[in-house]
């Protein structure tokens, strides 16, 4: 008996090392496999700060840091319309650190302008979410006696290429808005690009028509100083329903809306993806960001990585389409 006592005494420590290493190696798989994010998260935002996009990943942003108790960085990468940082983002490490806000312009319509580019959308990057989107709208200078886009068009078929339409650049969604609907209502008009000017041109009667961004003009048209025809929507605009589409008003073909959404590095574990796209979801739910969303003129949008990645698909082919077709390119 004493020999086997002192025998077990003796095998005790030995036992308990095994013991104390399991614990630690299943302890550090458990850390490993639940602990993203260990360290801040970073959002490149495509553009400068004020903007939609930015407004939008800082609203994202802010809840994301309480839902994953880790803070998310918003950084601006602006130029060269929103290519340098989706430049950035898609040459990042791809361990879930870094994220773009990304939106319809350098996700969509920028592959359809360029020939060459830094970056391939659906091969760089990895859908995580859709967060949202808002229409452009339809204005007038109100010396124009027309309150209706029918009404425009019969206008502007009285006076062929007389009547001169702004833009906010060659290639930009205003730009290939405007020319969607010039081939639908087969007029002919004017195209006046102006980057940061355009929408002075409109209300100092330059220019008589812009299909413009919606916080970019809907305050004007508030203080009575545009007039509203329609937004480009596929339905009316929750935030603005007074305001028909460009569909009902007998233009089914012009729908186009800027969108914003989160992907990722091609290559991004596929954990760290449904886990940031899960709490984006739940933010998206919430009636505090849809009122947030709605101050800078954007609609929720939610949708996951699969639904967001079908989705990215479709554009890019429509916007191939429609600058195919009206010969728009940027080199």
């Amino acid at each position: 008996m004493k020999c086997y006592v002192a025998a077990l005494m003796h095998r005790i420590p030995a036992v308990l090392a095994l013991v104390v290493l399991a614990a630690f190696h299943a302890t550090n798989a458990l850390a490993q496999t639940g602990a993203y994010p260990t360290r801040p998260i970073r959002f490149i935002v495509p553009f400068g700060a004020g903007g939609v996009s930015d407004a939008a990943a800082r609203v994202i942003g802010h809840r994301l840091t309480e839902r994953l108790g880790q803070q998310v960085i918003v950084e601006n990468r602006p130029g060269a319309g929103g290519t340098i940082g989706a430049e950035v983002a898609a040459r990042a490490k791809p361990d879930g650190y870094t994220l773009l806000m990304g939106s319809s312009t350098e996700l969509a319509l920028n592959p359809n302008l360029y020939r060459k580019l830094a970056y391939d959308t659906t091969r760089d990057f990895t859908p995580v979410a859709l967060v949202g989107y808002a229409p452009l709208i339809m204005v007038v200078h109100p010396s124009l006696p027309v309150r209706t886009p029918k009404e425009f068009e019969k206008l502007a078929k009285s006076r062929p290429g007389e009547l001169n339409y702004a833009s906010t650049g060659n290639g930009s969604t205003v730009h290939v808005a405007t020319e969607m609907f010039k081939r639908a209502a087969g007029i002919d008009m004017v195209h006046v690009p102006a980057t940061t000017t355009a929408l002075t041109s409109l209300l100092s009667g330059h220019t008589q028509l812009m299909i413009s961004s919606m916080p970019t003009a809907i305050g004007q048209v508030r203080a009575g100083k545009l007039r509203a025809l329609a937004v480009t929507s596929e339905k009316r605009f929750p935030p603005a329903p007074e305001f028909p589409t460009l569909a009902e008003s007998g233009y089914p073909g012009v729908v186009i809306v800027i969108w914003n959404a989160l992907v990722a590095p091609s290559g991004t574990p596929k954990d760290s993806i449904e886990k940031v796209s899960g709490a984006v979801m739940e933010i998206l739910k919430s009636p505090d960001t849809a009122r947030d969303f709605s101050k800078f003129g954007m609609e929720l949008l939610p949708a996951g990585p699969d639904a967001l990645g079908a989705y990215i698909k479709s554009e890019l082919a429509k916007f191939a389409r429609v600058t195919q077709q009206a010969n728009i390119r940027l080199d």
